[in-house]
C-alpha cells in the first residue's frame, strides 16, 4: 500500500511538472564580482615551555572578472566559467604584544563550474524572474603573489611558500567550493532569443590551502585548537545572451 501511494505521488508530481512550460537553451556572457576574506586566529599555545598568547588577522579583498558559457533548462542552469582575480592582502601577527604586518598583492586564474537550481515566475510574455540556489567549484590554473620586497612570484615554486611538510604547494591547493544564492531575470526578445542578468552571493568553504595554514599554526604554536573565526564571501553579477533550442 505504501509503495502504491509513493508511486502515485511521484506520478502526480511528474505530471504537474511536465504540464508546465519547459525549455532548453544555452548562451554566453561575462561576469564581475568581489571576494572578501576576513579571518582571525586566537593563539593560546606553548613555545619552549613558555605560554604564548596572540592573534593573527588575514584580510583579502579581490576583484573578479571573466566570461562564461551556460546551458539552461527551465529549472536548472549549468555554467562553465573562466575567471581572473586581482587582490590585495594583509596578514597581521600579534604575539605577546609584538606585532608584524605583511601586505601584498595577488593574481589568480580559475576554471569554474556552477550548477544552480531555479524556479521561474513569469510576468507577461517578455519578463521572467527566478531565485537561484546551488554550488560552484573552482579549479586553480594560476596563483601568483608579491613577496615582501614587492616582486611577483609563482606560489607553487616551493621557495617562499611551502606546506605543512615543507613541500611546494600544488595548484590544486587553491581549488575551492562555494555555496551560491541569488536571483536572476530574463528578458525575451522573441521565442528564441533572450538576455539574462543574475546577481549571486557566494560563500566559500575552506580551501586546502587554508586548512594547511591552520595546521601550520597549530604546530608552530603548539595550540591544538586555535580559535578560528571568519568567512570568505562576496557577490557577482552575470550578464548573458541566450538562445532557446527547444521550448514547449
Amino acid at each position: 500500500m505504501k509503495k502504491v501511494l509513493f508511486f502515485t505521488v511521484l506520478i502526480i508530481l511528474y505530471s504537474n511538472l511536465w504540464s508546465k512550460e519547459f525549455s532548453i537553451g544555452a548562451g554566453v556572457g561575462g561576469l564581475v564580482g568581489g571576494l572578501f576574506t576576513r579571518y582571525t586566529l586566537d593563539i593560546n599555545g606553548v613555545i619552549g615551555g613558555d605560554p604564548v598568547n596572540g592573534k593573527i588577522w588575514q584580510n583579502i579583498n579581490q576583484f573578479n572578472y571573466g566570461g562564461l558559457v551556460f546551458f539552461d533548462a527551465t529549472y536548472g542552469e549549468l555554467s562553465v566559467i573562466l575567471q581572473n582575480g586581482n587582490n590585495n592582502w594583509e596578514e597581521t601577527i600579534n604575539i605577546e604584544g609584538s606585532e608584524g604586518v605583511s601586505p601584498g598583492d595577488g593574481w589568480e586564474t580559475m576554471l569554474g563550474f556552477s550548477l544552480l537550481g531555479k524556479y521561474p515566475f513569469r510576468f507577461g510574455e517578455k519578463f521572467t524572474i527566478f531565485p537561484l540556489l546551488g554550488v560552484e567549484y573552482h579549479i586553480s590554473l594560476r596563483q601568483r603573489r608579491t613577496n615582501v620586497a614587492g616582486y611577483p612570484y609563482d606560489r607553487t615554486n616551493g621557495i617562499i611558500e611551502t606546506d605543512l611538510n615543507g613541500n611546494a604547494y600544488k595548484l590544486s591547493t587553491w581549488n575551492s567550493l562555494f555555496v551560491d544564492v541569488g536571483c536572476g531575470a530574463d528578458f525575451a526578445f522573441n521565442e528564441k532569443i533572450f538576455i539574462r542578468g543574475e546577481l549571486l552571493y557566494h560563500f566559500r568553504l575552506m580551501t586546502p590551502y587554508e586548512k594547511d595554514g591552520l595546521e601550520q599554526a597549530k604546530r608552530g604554536f603548539n595550540d591544538d585548537d586555535p580559535g578560528k573565526k571568519g568567512l570568505t564571501s562576496g557577490p557577482s553579477l552575470r550578464l548573458s545572451a541566450g538562445y532557446k533550442f527547444w521550448n514547449r
